[in-house]
């Protein structure tokens, strides 16, 4: 076992301080998300979404970081990350709109306007939609209409359609009615 620290000193001091630096990146990350979410008033599901994509996006740079200290070369690794990122262009060509909406509930993440609870009116000429929004997921929103019904709808289309708010906080609202 000496044998083996005394060897890979250098990789085991390297490994362990990008460790510890990752650690603190996703934390700071974490941390930041937290505060997005705090101050845009985003609920705390959505917020933990982002911890995941936070989580993915430390372990791609954690996996190019530790294979450099360990002696894979640049060749090498832009071998395997070429050859990598060609099967997943592929196989995420093949199923383009779950990417797409993985992308647009990024962007609602952080810059959608509207909040669980609030009335609003989808401007689609083909069907437009007047619901409260329930919930926002990573594919999709669950709008409740005035008739019950629940509507899954897609993320990517929310930010292609116009949308307008009708009434904010409608169950706040109703709670307080009913006082």
């Amino acid at each position: 076992m000496y044998e083996v620290l005394v060897t890979y000193k250098s990789e085991i001091t390297y490994t362990v301080i990008t460790v510890f630096a990752l650690l603190i990146v996703q934390f700071l990350l974490k941390k930041a998300a937290h505060r997005v979410g705090k101050r845009s008033e985003i609920d705390f599901t959505r917020t933990r979404l982002m911890f995941k994509y936070i989580n993915i996006l430390i372990v791609f740079i954690s996996f190019f970081l530790l294979a450099i200290a360990w002696g894979m070369g640049l060749t090498e690794l832009s071998l395997i990350f070429s050859s990598v990122f060609a099967v997943l262009g592929v196989a995420l060509f093949a199923i383009w709109s779950i990417l797409s909406n993985i992308t647009s509930g990024v962007i609602l993440f952080f810059s959608f306007p509207y909040k669980i609870g609030d009335k609003i009116k989808i401007h689609d000429k083909d069907m437009p939609i007047e619901a409260i929004i329930e919930d926002i997921k990573a594919f999709h929103l669950h709008l409740r209409t005035l008739e019950g019904e629940l509507i899954t709808y897609p993320n990517n289309l929310i930010l292609q359609k116009a949308v307008s708010l009708v009434a904010k906080d409608v169950y706040q609202d109703e709670d307080k009615s009913s006082l």
